[in-house]
């Protein structure tokens, strides 16, 4: 009888993997909300969803199977700072990332 196969932990993603797929993640959710977010707002929007990001890199890299539980974080610590920064109803960015991100 063969040992069960052990499973495969893989590390935390590098910061450039993180930057691009934040900027990825808030281009798909700018496009659901069909409004025009100027240039330098978006780059602002995307350092702070960054940094959150980072911060919690160790609990997102811990669930990152569980779309749901994801979304639900990004609803609670960077949505509502994100609304405020590009001027938008928090409900109407919320559904749209949800809706971009498949949470």
């Amino acid at each position: 009888m063969r040992p069960p196969k052990e499973q495969h932990e893989s590390s935390l993603p590098s910061a450039r993997k993180i930057r691009r797929a934040c900027s990825m993640e808030l281009y798909r959710t700018v496009k659901r909300l069909n409004v025009w977010i100027p240039e330098e707002l978006l780059k602002q929007g995307e350092e702070l969803y960054f940094k959150k990001v980072i911060h919690n890199s160790v609990w997102i890299h811990e669930n990152h199977k569980n779309r749901k539980k994801l979304a639900d974080w990004w609803d609670e610590a960077v949505s509502e700072e994100l609304a405020a920064l590009w001027n938008v109803e928090q409900a109407k960015l919320s559904a749209s990332f949800r809706q971009a991100f498949g949470g």
